[in-house]
């Protein structure tokens, strides 16, 4: 019985440094700016405003702006390109960021495509489109493409539904993304 008390102690305590090891690193300088996350610039200090004036807020915007992501890059969205490793590659993606599908309308040269938002990483894995929602048609991929905003913190699976999902299961044609949250460094 001892034994097992001891364990959980171990645990409990490694679990309590990993988590002070973790803190630390998150409060660590950023190129030289000092850890102090209640730096504002030196505009405010704790004791009221500075020269009597009213707080003003840190107007130094540091934060990345969004971006537009055109998926698959000079490829485009097609059949037989790994888009999971694209999405590895060109990620973080961040919360306001757009993502653009490129793909030529349906013609007597090109197979169709479309652009699916899955519910889950189960429907992801399996392809399963039963319950997904079409966010693009077609049709909608030509000129300068679909765009799709990254407006929620969640993940996003995407895929091409077309040919009941063999484009998605036999052609790569899915990945998916989690957006984050943007940094501020001011």
């Amino acid at each position: 019985m001892g034994f097992i008390s001891g364990q959980g102690v171990l645990t409990s305590l490694l679990v309590l440094m990993a988590s002070l090891s973790a803190v630390a690193m998150a409060n660590r300088p950023l190129s030289g700016k000092p850890a102090n996350p209640w730096n504002t610039g030196g505009r405010f200090n704790p004791w009221g405003p500075k020269n009597h004036s009213f707080h003003q807020p840190n107007t130094n915007n540091n934060t990345r702006p969004p971006k537009k992501f055109i998926v698959g890059g000079s490829d485009g969205w097609r059949y037989g390109f790994n888009y999971t490793d694209w999405a590895l590659k060109n990620g973080p993606f961040y919360i306001n960021d757009t993502l653009v599908f490129k793909y030529d309308p349906p013609n007597s040269t090109t197979f169709p495509h479309s652009v699916y938002l899955l519910p889950n990483f189960w429907s992801f894995q399996r392809c399963d489109l039963s319950r997904a929602k079409q966010v693009a048609t077609v049709a909608e991929g030509s000129g300068e493409g679909f765009e799709f905003v990254l407006k929620n913190w969640w993940p996003h699976y995407f895929s091409c539904g077309e040919h009941n999902g063999i484009h998605c299961k036999e052609g790569m044609m899915k990945f998916f993304v989690m957006p984050l949250f943007r940094p501020c460094h001011g």
